[in-house]
């Protein structure tokens, strides 16, 4: 079964129904492979037919976060991208100054997770997270000005 048919699967066996627009929303994720922003989305979608909305993109793609099948995350432009579970759980690390950004799935941020849960009984979704700091690059620079 394919990653798009398991998510659909998935959502059937929840009770949900699976239009045409969820469906093809859900296979430009799966197949894609790359983190999504909305107009990325509605590009591929757009390829296909002009018969899906920004906002159907926007509440389709809230649903499916709701419902745990898609990570979503502020990317470095500041809006909101997505990806299916299966990308796996990873860090974006980006940087304030230029806009550069490093994706890194070895890091784990599982401390944060126990002191978040130990501290305050709040469970930390690690799946899809994006940091924001200086890169090593911009952090030279900075340091060269006098």
């Amino acid at each position: 079964m394919t990653h798009c048919n398991t998510i659909i699967q998935t959502l059937r066996e929840r009770g949900h129904r699976i239009t045409p627009q969820r469906e093809m929303i859900i296979g430009a994720l799966a197949h894609d492979g790359r983190h999504l922003t909305v107009d990325a989305i509605l590009t591929v979608i757009q390829a296909q037919t002009r018969a899906i909305s920004a906002a159907t993109i926007y509440r389709t793609l809230d649903f499916l976060f709701e419902q745990g099948v898609v990570s979503r995350c502020i990317g470095p432009e500041g809006q909101a991208i997505y990806a299916t579970l299966r990308h796996g759980p990873h860090i974006h690390l980006i940087c304030r100054r230029c806009g550069d950004e490093i994706e890194d799935n070895d890091c784990t941020i599982a401390p944060l997770g126990s002191y978040c849960e130990e501290r305050h009984g709040f469970t930390l979704d690690q799946q899809h997270i994006a940091l924001f700091g200086v890169c090593a690059g911009c952090r030279e620079r900075m340091e060269e000005q006098p």
